[in-house]
Order: structure tokens, then C-alpha cells, then sequence
């Protein structure tokens, strides 16, 4: 399901808390500048990467089932074949938005997240998108 400016708008104007699956500790990959972005734009961030213990001062978590408390956005720099799996936590957790980084589609992930009144928005960069908006003066 493909997305209007306005629905990326709303989402990121709502959410508050980010679980990103898959941020690295190093500071030169995608997933490290996006999440300092993010943070930076004033989300609050929490890394789920089972390699470290803490990225960019935060405590990593090894799956979304060990975050505490309500995650707003599950943002995923995985492989598209481990999305599915993803966005199933993130029903079961009743996150209401996954959001697959670009490069990262899988079309029954997306069916499943719509099933279960998840969004489940694809192959878009988060950090782009909000790039975008602001620039435009949507967010």
C-alpha cells in the first residue's frame, strides 16, 4: 500500500517513540545516521539489535518483545525476506506503524500489517520522508 504525503505527514506528526530493528553502533552506516536524525528531530529512540548492548547511549534491545513500554513506529533496516517476522511482533504489540526503510519490500508483510490495522508503510526512507515534509511545510 503505497502512501499520500499527507497520511506520512500524520504519522510522523503523532509518533513519539521509534524502536529501530537493526541499528548498527556504527556511526558510518544508514540505520546509525537515520536514528541520529530522528533523535535530533526529537522522536525518542530505542535501539533493537541483538549484536550490542547500547547504541548512541541507549540500551539495545535483542527483539521488540524486550522493549518496555508502547512503541509508536517500529522503523526496520533488515533484509526484506526478515520483514515478515518484523511487522508479526509488531502486531502482536499492537505497534500501530512499521516502517520498511528503502530497499526493504515485502508485500505480505504489508498484507498482514493491513489485516491487523497495522500501517505498514515500504522502501521509503524515514529521514527522507521527514526531509521532505519539513521542507514543504507539512511537519
Amino acid at each position: 500500500m503505497e502512501y499520500a504525503l499527507e497520511d506520512l505527514a500524520y504519522i510522523l506528526q503523532t509518533v513519539k517513540r521509534i524502536a529501530i530493528v537493526g541499528l548498527s553502533a556504527k556511526p558510518e552506516r544508514p540505520s546509525y545516521q537515520v536514528a541520529r536524525y530522528l533523535a535530533e528531530q526529537g522522536y525518542e529512540i530505542v535501539p533493537v539489535n541483538p549484536a550490542y548492548p547500547e547504541v548512541m547511549g541507549l540500551k539495545s534491545y535483542s527483539s521488540l518483545f524486550e522493549v518496555p513500554g508502547t512503541i509508536d513506529l517500529v522503523d526496520v533496516f533488515r533484509r526484506p525476506e526478515e520483514a515478515l517476522a518484523v511487522v508479526q511482533a509488531a502486531v502482536q504489540l499492537q505497534v500501530p506503524v512499521v516502517w520498511l526503510q528503502e530497499g526493504v519490500r515485502n508485500d505480505e508483510a504489508v498484507a498482514l500489517g493491513k489485516e491487523h490495522g497495522t500501517k505498514v508503510v515500504q522502501d521509503i526512507c524515514i529521514k527522507k520522508v521527514h526531509q521532505a515534509l519539513k521542507s514543504k511545510g507539512m511537519i
